[in-house]
């Protein structure tokens, strides 16, 4: 069993790991960065990774879906990505019932996230990621374990999207060619569970806090990368802040499991380009890689495009932030933001390393942190909810948090179409599409239409029940 990335570009890692240290649409969620600004920083939640655009569907073929309105036929394959600072991805459906938004961005995520995180077979659309197309790139002989007699790309990459769908949707869904129907039953059959895959490259944790004078950390880095490159706070050299080991050795290289530490010095929060209130101060790092996406790595929208996992990945550009925050007294709180499937909500996971408690307001409600505790409010959300909400607290401390909470595959295959002016309509099955058309459409669907240019009104959250977990003490490090 071999791997093919045919025709996907790649560039030499050197030339990324010189591209520009923050890459758009990298930021660590909810990291707190020039916290005392009149305005809150708007923080979507994304924990570190690979980020990238949705070029359409590429390799495909035909599926009917089965359902009690009736029979729907549906373009069934292989969709590909660009990422931010090079590279490529593919990627097929697991949100059958959402519609693919043309150029939508994604963000690599957890399967905690998505609909993944509470689906049970969630570990065999990763063995079936493994062991089918584009991972296994012998047709001939997949199509020999199959029963297939052969099978082109085209049926190939449909057989492996209705076996997922099988899983990630639970639907009724039969491909149309006869071999690609083989190759579906027989990966459906033979799937096993396997555990999630392990990021790209994240930051834990993506926040952290203490006193001017002092390392504040650890941030460890966790990469499936041989190393990434850590880059200082933008004004390092005027702030006098630095990204040390353990020792206090300034670093600019790194590897999985390395632990870094913010180098802070006593009169840092003196500085004006830090000065933010009585509160403190606050500095980014951020570390970038060169290297391939994990298999099975869920890859989502807060634009509501449809959740996609990754099944192929070329060397791509990949990075992750983390934010130190200081005071010389008082509280000095860390703030991040993570979504939660699970418990259909957003977590807001707030630190405080201070010595003295740090409140904060959310949605009308006051939360206090005591000095040196961790704690987890989790904000529960309806499906499909747009939130925006922001944190605040004292000395201008404010934070804002955005996004949408799509964790569930629901609803009927639409075949409404919205379109966006001067964006040509979706190409239908069995027409003059060309193979490499750049479709995408629900589930892959050639008849359902692509969403272009909607844009999601946030919900103003008012009277939410906040659900106040205490997830750990902390001494003052």
């Amino acid at each position: 069993m071999h791997s093919a990335f045919s025709g996907f570009r790649r560039s030499a890692g050197a030339a990324r790991l010189a591209a520009a240290a923050t890459v758009s649409g990298l930021v660590a969620a909810g990291a707190l960065s020039g916290a005392g600004r009149a305005a809150a920083d708007e923080t979507p939640q994304t924990p570190g990774g690979a980020t990238a655009t949705i070029n359409g569907l590429k390799t495909y073929g035909e599926a009917v879906i089965h359902e009690d309105g009736g029979d729907q036929r549906v373009a069934a394959g292989l969709f590909e990505m660009s990422v931010d600072g090079g590279g490529a991805l593919q990627t097929y459906c697991v949100d059958l019932h959402n519609p693919t938004q043309r150029d939508a961005r994604y963000q690599e995520t957890s399967w905690s996230g998505t609909s993944l995180g509470a689906n049970k077979d969630a570990g065999k659309i990763r063995w079936i990621l493994q062991n089918s197309y584009p991972q296994v790139n012998d047709l001939a002989a997949l199509a020999h374990r199959a029963g297939a007699g052969t099978l082109t790309e085209q049926d190939a990459a449909a057989g492996t999207q209705v076996a997922i769908w099988r899983y990630s949707d639970h639907v009724k869904v039969d491909a149309v060619d006869p071999q690609a129907e083989k190759l579906a039953d027989y990966l459906q059959k033979s799937a096993r569970d396997l555990g999630e895959p392990r990021a790209s490259l994240t930051l834990d944790p993506p926040a952290v806090s203490g006193r001017p004078g002092d390392l504040l950390g650890p941030v460890t880095v966790h990469t499936n990368a041989a190393g990434v490159t850590v880059s200082p706070p933008a004004d390092a050299a005027t702030s006098g802040v630095k990204i040390t080991d353990s020792t206090g050795k300034a670093i600019n290289s790194a590897k999985d499991g390395s632990r870094l530490y913010f180098d802070i010095p006593e009169d840092a929060s003196a500085g004006p380009a830090h000065t933010f209130g009585s509160a403190g101060s606050a500095a980014q790092l951020t570390v970038q890689a060169s290297t391939t996406v994990p298999v099975g790595r869920a890859l989502a929208s807060d634009s509501r495009s449809q959740t996609q996992i990754l099944a192929g990945s070329s060397e791509s550009t990949v990075s992750a932030t983390a934010t130190a925050t200081w005071a010389p007294e008082g509280a000095i709180p860390a703030v991040s933001a993570r979504k939660n499937c699970a418990k259909s909500g957003v977590d807001i996971i707030a630190a405080n390393k201070g010595d003295e408690p740090f409140s904060f307001e959310l949605t009308g409600v006051e939360h206090t942190i005591p000095a040196g505790a961790v704690r987890t409010v989790t904000i529960p959300l309806q499906e499909d909810q747009a939130y925006d909400f922001t944190i605040t607290g004292p000395h201008g401390f404010s934070r804002r948090f955005t996004g949408v909470l799509d964790c569930r595959t629901q609803g009927a295959i639409t075949t409404q179409t919205t379109q966006a002016h001067n964006e040509p309509g979706p190409a239908t099955v069995g027409g003059s599409a060309a193979p490499d058309t750049d479709l995408a459409a629900t589930g892959g669907s050639a008849i359902t239409p692509l969403i272009a240019g909607v844009a999601i009104g946030f919900v103003v959250i008012g009277g939410a029940v906040l659900i106040l977990h205490r997830k750990r003490e902390q001494p003052d490090s």
